[in-house]
Formats: C-alpha cells, structure tokens, sequence
C-alpha cells in the first residue's frame, strides 16, 4: 500500500501522553505504567541496510533477497539507490537462482521521503528490482507502483516496464 502525507502534520501523542503513560495510584492498587511501545506498536522506519529483506517485484525468478551492502551512502539505501543481494527465495526455473549476489534497485521503500512539493511517500513494504552491472533490469516486467524519482537516479528503464508510477 502507498502513503503519500501532505504536510508536516502533528500528533496528537503530546496531548494524549500525560494521560495515558503516568501510574494512576489510588487507595488499593497500583495500575502498572503502560509502556509508549506496547499502546502504539509501530516499527521504526530506518534505512536500508545490511541484513534486511527485500522483496522482489520483477519476473526475473527470485522472490526474496537480503541486501549485502548499500552501494552509496554510509547510513544506507534509500528510493532509487543500488545495493547488492543474496537470492534467498527464488522460482524453480528463473533467469536468477538461490544464493546469487546480484545488484537490486531499491524502488519501494517503507521510510518516508520528502518530495519537492512538499508532500512525503512511504511504502508499506521494501522492494527491489534485479539489474545487471551496467544497471538494465534483468527482468521484463515490474510489478506494482514505482515512484517518480527513479527519474532523478536515471533508471528510466524500470519506469518503462512499471504498471503504475506513483
């Protein structure tokens, strides 16, 4: 699923905070202070990095990779960025096998990025696409939306193959 947030928005978590995280004492007992993680349960967003799972979203034959190292940058691989993977699922008779390193282009991506109009786009999942050295895609297909920016990256080629450009 695609967010994409118009405006610097704020939380009603300062207002909410005081009441809903301070112990509440009265004559008999004691209610236990109720930790901020386990009222809103909601993963960090962060980078990608080392060890994280990537899901595929093109017909070269792999499902999952897990990213090795994020070709630029030292945080991490953000939208339009290229990191190197391991196959760890791939489709029986695919154009990649399990255990390949390969080079992926990040095109979703479950951190928000700010665009220049000022509205922010985040993905509800991390996806790839599989691309040879030169950076041409090794499938012929991508599947599900791909954001705008790609175009900065020139990846004009993974645009072309997209259904859906967010």
């Amino acid at each position: 699923m695609l967010t994409v947030v118009v405006g610097a928005g704020r939380s009603l978590l300062g207002s909410l905070s005081n009441n809903l995280l301070g112990a509440v004492k009265t004559t008999h007992e004691v209610i236990p202070r109720l930790h901020y993680n386990s009222i809103f349960s909601q993963q960090q967003r962060t980078f990608i990095q080392m060890r994280t799972n990537l899901k595929v979203v093109d017909n070269s034959g792999a499902k999952r990779v897990m990213c090795i190292q994020a070709l630029k940058g030292r945080r991490g691989a953000r939208l339009g960025d290229t990191i190197i993977a391991s196959v760890k699922e791939a489709q029986p008779r695919g154009k990649v096998k399990k255990g390949e390193v390969v080079y992926g282009v990040v095109v979703r991506a479950a951190m928000q990025r700010g665009r220049c109009d000022g509205s922010e786009i985040k993905f509800d999942d991390n996806a790839v696409v599989i691309v040879n050295k030169q950076g041409e895609p090794i499938g012929t297909r991508v599947f599900g939306p791909v954001p705008h920016e790609l175009r900065k990256k020139k990846h004009l080629k993974i645009l072309t193959l997209a259904e859906h450009i967010a």
